[in-house]
């Protein structure tokens, strides 16, 4: 109940703002452009959601289930996109691919191409959303994966099913809620989302939203719009709830901890190198190769490209806070996780709808809520470390959730009730029997957090304490004066932190 109560604080805000505006908020509700921005922010979304699904699901399943080639490898490379914040995202896709950017330069020496096709509006947008979103589904399908039963796949393939009929015939079902539970984050990620709409000028609830609040100085509309936004979050969760279906724990087998046997690719060996390959260009080297060309450009130039002590202890303080969220999230979504997939009653319904309340809203709003609430009533923590802790818990608890709802529902009851029917405690039964089964599940939502936090700019910027400063802040900083070449030394090193968490789920198993 503590956890529900803190996430509903930013709710409480809006609707206090929306209250007091009175009049205006209601004209804003009603203008003829707000349905305009619902249709754009739906669009968006659908369409991230769609193409991440069909990403991320076969790339989990060639890198968990099949003998590709350096398998280990493309599980880290294929995740790193995740880390990039999506302004940055979106700069580095607009000078690479935008009307004359580094491929219109390359194009136009060797064709005489004299412009390119704009890359901005939905076309923008929807290839960033989905470069740095599909790794949500790829991870959480992944982790279930890792946690199927490989006999069942083996069986199906006894029976005469090829590999990949296998996996659609058998696996497939069984990874819906995990697949769902991907797909939900992507699509309340591209709901909230504020950098890539707003320098690829695609008109979302968001950019709407900090228009509202910067330009025009008007917060009761802005809040309005923030409540819709919530509304829109929860019809979303309503109808990720009615594709999952009924939820039901499938029979997790206790035996000796062994490898699941890989699936030889054989004649598709190339190909599926070759898609992974196509994913990991578009979505990582591409944009590295963006920073790459701006470091080259700034040394050339005779630029200085920043302090490294500032850099380093601005990589200090995003890891410490990227640690601390991780862990205060796993911690704050595990109630919730386990409220979700076993209590089915009222209050099951109502932690799995607040619990993603505060993903769905914009960080400014989050943060400007802990802001208004901290000056008021909490004293001391107000901007200190710990109050930006718990705005992380409230923007990223279902990053944490789902993934382990969808590895509760997994574990069969009867296992626990066979473990207290030996004399075990209800602690010791879960410690020893849930946990274990859970684990990946919280090992992914682990991962997410701590990648999500340290490219958090928000919030860090309003609630963090006087002169602190993270990568993140410093990227963008450094990108908003365009000072591009000292910006990109920082974003590098986003890129090589999220590789740390990603390879520990990646060679967690023994």
């Amino acid at each position: 109940m503590l956890v529900i109560a803190v996430v509903a604080l930013p709710v409480v805000y809006l609707a206090y703002r929306a209250a007091t505006a009175g009049a205006p908020a209601v004209r804003m509700l009603l203008h003829p452009s707000t349905a305009t921005t619902l249709g754009n922010t739906l669009l968006l979304t659908g369409c991230t959601v769609a193409i991440s699904i069909a990403i991320g699901v076969p790339l989990a399943w060639l890198t968990e289930c099949t003998d590709l080639r350096g398998r280990r490898a493309w599980s880290i490379i294929l995740a790193l996109p995740l880390v990039i914040p999506s302004y940055v995202g979106a700069y580095l896709y607009a000078a690479a691919l935008g009307p004359r950017g580094l491929l219109h330069s390359l194009m136009e020496r060797a064709f005489d191409i004299q412009r390119l096709p704009s890359i901005y509006g939905l076309p923008g947008a929807l290839l960033v959303l989905t470069a740095v979103g599909y790794p949500y589904v790829f991870l959480t399908t992944k982790a279930a994966l890792a946690s199927l039963d490989s006999s069942l796949i083996e069986a199906a393939r006894d029976l005469g099913r090829r590999p990949f009929g296998a996996f659609i015939a058998v696996a497939l079902p069984q990874l819906r809620p995990a697949i769902l539970a991907g797909g939900l984050l992507v699509a309340l990620y591209a709901v909230r989302d504020f950098g890539a709409v707003s320098i690829m000028r695609y008109d979302t609830f968001t950019r709407v939203i900090y228009t509202q609040y910067r330009s025009a100085m008007d917060r009761g509309g802005a809040a309005a719009l923030a409540l819709l936004l919530i509304v829109v979050a929860m019809l979303i969760l309503i109808a990720e709830r009615r594709a999952r279906g009924a939820p039901r724990a499938v029979a997790a087998t206790v035996r000796t901890p062994r490898r699941m046997s890989l699936i030889p690719l054989g004649r598709s060996a190339w190909p599926a190198f070759a898609a992974c390959a196509a994913v990991a260009l578009v979505a990582l080297a591409v944009p590295g190769a963006v920073l790459v060309v701006w470091i080259m450009r700034g040394l050339s130039a005779g630029i200085s490209l920043g302090s490294g002590l500032d850099v380093a202890a601005a990589t200090g303080r995003s890891v410490l806070a990227g640690g601390l969220a991780a862990l205060a999230t796993v911690v704050a979504a595990l109630p919730i996780a386990w409220l979700c997939a076993r209590d089915r009653g009222r209050l099951g319904r109502v932690a799995e709808a607040v619990g993603h309340i505060g993903y769905a809203l914009p960080g400014v709003a989050v943060a400007l809520a802990f802001a208004f609430f901290g000056a008021r009533w909490a004293g001391a923590l107000y901007q200190s470390l710990w109050i930006l802790i718990v705005a992380y818990v409230v923007l990223f608890l279902p990053l944490a959730a789902d993934p382990t709802r969808a590895a509760v529902l997994r574990v069969d009851k009867r296992l626990e009730a066979a473990a207290r029917g030996l004399g075990r405690g209800p602690l010791a039964a879960f410690r020893s029997i849930t946990l274990p089964l859970v684990a990946p599940g919280i090992g992914a939502g682990a991962a997410l957090v701590f990648l999500n936090a340290v490219k958090e700019l928000p919030a860090t910027l309003i609630l963090g304490p006087y002169g602190y400063s993270t990568l993140a802040t410093m990227v963008w900083s450094r990108v908003s004066e365009a000072y591009f070449a000292q910006a990109a030394i920082p974003a590098l090193l986003l890129i090589l932190i999220s590789s740390l968490p990603t390879a520990a789920l990646t060679m967690r198993r023994s």
